[in-house]
């Protein structure tokens, strides 16, 4: 089947639409707020996504069932991008982190009494989530089999126990997917399970918000203690024992729509520099024709470009369930997260003072934003671990069983990726 790059007319309309909404009513909102929401009311969050209900951009991601407009990852690519040019696109049009990534594995896994309790009301936007995955060390994080959360059986249903951080939207959440060890102990390849956790179970509770560079998650990223929480029997996502299995398909589209909407950012970012090099004058001459000026500007619009083909080919194999997606999804998320933080860097030196004011310019917001992105879903470099280990594969010489070692263990592991949202 050949790549298709072109964009269909349905989703340019809605890309279009999501751009003009962005621009005339979530950028103002941005600007007013300062774009941190880590402590924002929630009325804020109610009235972008209204508008954007009324825009007729909201849930592009979500299946007509839900109230969606049925998208593809390829054409969410566009989608997202759009709405990305803010840091509170998403957030209005209901398709950002973790509540983007818990509505696809809801709608892939979950029974359909679940999805009718969990799912339909975050996909209108009644309700927000969270995923609890990362542990402080020694526990999960970029390696994910060193769980050390438990479930064990109880009459009735099952006990969580342990600790968990930089859990993106636990403050207000309305239930919590836990991923937790039901077989096995910290290492062990298996024996995880996610479980459904809803707020005001007594056995959860958040311990702190934690300040961090980043500020544009709404309720930011909460710590949080599960002590002998009690969840029932029909609270277990998917199949017991196959959590990690599971996780695959929420994580993997979610590195790629992280992508997207990142972009949006790198490319606002590119326009606040071609807007400041086309006008400021300097050394007798405009900043945009200087040769070291233009090196910048070009350099950044080959990332762009590079970064969106990458996202889009990535889409395309993992909408036709492709093998190698698997491999472009760790590849797009390494060169796009790194690719995004240089065009912001390369805007803010070109604006200057502009650039580093937080008041006058977006550009000192999003750099504190993407600069993160190298780390959640799996730092560079374990997935820079795990592409080589791909290509490696086929020409490694035939060793004794075994011999892979702990070092090889880990990064199987470790392209599960999790961290932060």
């Amino acid at each position: 089947m050949p790549i298709q790059f072109d964009v269909d007319p349905s989703v340019a309309r809605l890309a279009e639409a999501t751009a003009e909404f962005v621009r005339d009513v979530v950028i103002p909102a941005e600007r007013e707020c300062g774009g941190s929401v880590h402590d924002a009311p929630h009325a804020l969050r109610e009235a972008l996504q209204k508008g954007a209900r009324e825009a007729g951009v909201f849930a592009p991601h979500l299946p007509e069932r839900w109230g969606g407009h049925g998208l593809d990852l390829r054409g969410q690519a566009v989608v997202f991008e759009a709405a990305g040019y803010s840091v509170l696109g998403p957030l209005a049009l209901n398709c950002a982190a973790p509540d983007e990534g818990n509505m696809h594995l809801l709608e892939k896994v979950a029974t359909e009494e679940q999805q009718e309790r969990y799912l339909r009301p975050l996909a209108a936007g009644e309700y927000r989530s969270c995923f609890a995955m990362t542990e402080p060390a020694p526990g999960a994080g970029a390696d994910p089999r060193a769980l050390r959360t438990t479930a064990v059986r109880v009459p009735g249903g099952w006990r969580i126990d342990g600790h968990k951080w930089f859990i993106t939207g636990a403050g207000g959440a309305d239930f919590t997917i836990v991923m937790a060890r039901t077989e096995g102990g910290p290492g062990s390849p298996g024996g995880a399970t996610m479980f459904l956790v809803d707020a005001g179970n007594p056995g959860m509770r958040i311990v702190r918000n934690i300040d961090t560079l980043d500020e544009s998650f709404f309720a930011g990223h909460g710590e949080i203690l599960f002590e002998n929480c009690v969840v029932a029997e029909e609270q277990v996502l998917g199949q017991v024992d196959r959590g990690f299995e599971n996780a695959q398909v929420r994580l993997g589209p979610a590195r790629l729509t992280h992508c997207m909407r990142w972009l949006g950012s790198a490319r606002r970012a590119q326009d606040v520099a071609l807007e400041h090099a086309g006008s400021r004058e300097a050394f007798g001459s405009l900043l945009g024709d200087l040769g070291m000026v233009q090196q910048m500007l070009a350099d950044s619009e080959i990332d762009i470009e590079a970064s969106r083909a990458l996202i889009w080919r990535t889409a395309w194999e993992l909408d036709t369930g492709s093998r190698a997606a698997a491999q472009f999804s760790s590849v797009s998320k390494v060169f796009v997260a790194e690719a995004v933080g240089r065009v912001v860097d390369r805007a803010v030196q070109i604006c200057g003072a502009l650039g580093i004011s937080a008041s006058d310019a977006p550009l000192a917001r999003l750099i504190r934003e993407v600069r993160p992105f190298r780390i959640y879903d799996g730092p560079s470099e374990t997935h820079r671990f795990a592409i080589a280990r791909r290509v490696v594969k086929p020409y490694r010489q035939h060793r004794p069983a075994g011999a892979a070692g702990a070092a090889g263990a880990a990064g199987a592991a470790g392209a599960a990726g999790s961290a932060g949202s």
